[in-house]
């Protein structure tokens, strides 16, 4: 991950300025083109392997090494993290932090308005934890329609993986139910964060959604026809996924692609025509 902006030197104008080490008139004088990119995340139980701030620690990491691959001179400001989204699924167990549907929205439209008001009109959101995709839906079309915003919310979890990836290193049977502390992060985490992660807690738990599956329901945890579920649902230690083939070179790799991806998508949504809505601002 890139070194902290507090170790640049105060005489070195960073490349990608964070929004929280400006002054009031240096954030006014950057270009209003820039793009604003937040990570979203969470801190929530990830079994007995990963931390609690597993979500952020990915979001983070995917976006200190995106940026790696902008151009130089690339307009953009990187709001503060939000660290606690929406995990109500995950408040049976101890540490979880989340808040309210109502109160995630909330949060997350007055960063958008301060967005506004600085007079930027792109906005990244990064998200690393799917309880978040529902309230950043809603809480980005409320922008939309009231400053005229350019709201784009990418979740890594919905990119496809490297070309070329062996279909026996993370198995799309394990992609798609090891949704929660399996293979994908894990291995992100050994890349990003290994010193966090408790090798001697791997384990294969089976998700409800697996068994489900093999007894050929159309009904699952995700997919054409899901259910809303708590996490001891898919399992009662609240994980899920061969989390021991999340290795650190599976994760480099990842890393590598995702953060191709969304260095693409800032760039795209820096180009991208901007249109006010009818009968908005």
């Amino acid at each position: 991950m890139s070194p902290s902006l507090r170790d640049t030197p105060a005489d070195t104008p960073p490349a990608f300025p964070r929004w929280q080490d400006m002054t009031t008139p240096e954030l006014a004088a950057l270009p209003k083109e820039s793009v604003a990119v937040m990570v979203v995340g969470a801190i929530e139980q990830h079994g007995a392997h990963l931390p609690l701030s597993t979500d952020l620690d990915i979001g983070e990491g995917l976006l200190a090494s995106a940026l790696e691959h902008l151009p130089a001179g690339f307009p953009l400001v990187q709001l503060p993290s939000m660290a606690v989204g929406a995990s109500d699924e995950h408040l049976s167990f101890p540490g979880t932090l989340s808040h309210s549907p109502e109160l995630a929205i909330a949060t997350l439209e007055a960063h958008g308005d301060a967005v506004a008001r600085a007079g930027f009109r792109r906005l990244v959101w990064l998200n690393s934890h799917g309880g978040n995709k529902a309230v950043m839906d809603l809480a980005a079309l409320r922008l939309r329609r009231r400053h005229g915003l350019l709201v784009v919310k990418a979740h890594y979890t919905r990119m496809p993986l490297p070309e070329g990836l062996p279909e026996a290193t993370l198995p799309a049977e394990e992609l798609r139910h090891g949704l929660h502390g399996g293979a994908l992060e894990t291995a992100l985490m050994r890349h990003l964060a290994p010193g966090k992660v408790r090798l001697e807690q791997l384990a294969s738990p089976v998700s409800r959604g697996q068994a489900m599956a093999d007894e050929g329901q159309l009904l699952g945890p995700e997919g054409e026809a899901s259910f809303a579920w708590m996490a001891e649902d898919l399992h009662p230690e609240g994980v899920v996924g061969k989390a021991g083939l999340g290795t650190a070179e599976l994760g480099r790799r990842l890393v590598d692609h995702y953060a191709g991806r969304i260095a693409r998508i800032l760039q795209e949504t820096r180009t991208m025509r901007l249109e006010r809505p009818h009968g908005g601002p």
